[in-house]
């Protein structure tokens, strides 16, 4: 009788995205997690893009989401920094690429009016609500910061700050080791 062993998963990110008043703040954890065991507390999940005029953080495979960052950025360049079309472009590029279609990531990108989800299976989302989050942790993240934007009058980025450290109270692959970018909208 053989025993198939399975390698134990990375579970690596929360990300919160939150607007309010026309300031977009998104946030991170830190935490990196193989198995049932923490292996880096202060990842860096969050980066500024085409001449900082757009806010990114991923989800998933941290090759795979510098692959998809790389293409993401040719997209860019070549359509001017337009967001929406040239996450349409990636989502459509992605869909089809056989090589791009094994990735595992998700991004979270805005340029401080749009926020949109980009997912491997093609998919451009753009949230019903100014709230949305991915990750092992995002469910928490997530419901966490529409309660407060329905309930207080905290700014954008107070949101994200309790609600990723609400998240990091609940999800064992969440920590509160917190980093956040905001940005301008119009």
């Amino acid at each position: 009788m053989s025993i198939e062993r399975k390698a134990p998963e990375f579970h690596a990110t929360t990300v919160v995205c939150v607007r309010r008043n026309n300031k977009v703040a998104m946030g991170a954890d830190g935490q990196v997690t193989l198995g049932s065991t923490v292996v880096k507390g202060n990842a860096s999940k969050l980066r500024r893009i085409y001449k900082n005029t757009i806010v990114s953080g991923f989800a998933g495979s941290v090759a795979d989401a510098f692959t998809l960052y790389d293409r993401f950025e040719k997209k860019l360049e070549e359509f001017s920094g337009d967001l929406l079309r040239s996450c349409v472009e990636l989502a459509s590029m992605w869909r089809m690429d056989k090589y791009l279609r094994q990735l595992e990531a998700m991004l979270l990108v805005t340029d401080g009016n749009s926020i949109l989800l980009l997912a491997g299976t093609g998919e451009v989302i753009e949230p019903e609500t100014d709230v949305i989050a991915i990750g092992s942790g995002g469910d928490y993240a997530r419901a966490s910061a529409l309660a407060l934007l329905q309930n207080t009058e905290l700014s954008a980025r107070d949101i994200v700050q309790k609600s990723l450290e609400i998240a990091g109270t609940i999800c064992i692959y969440t920590n509160t080791n917190i980093k956040i970018e905001e940005i301008n909208g119009k």
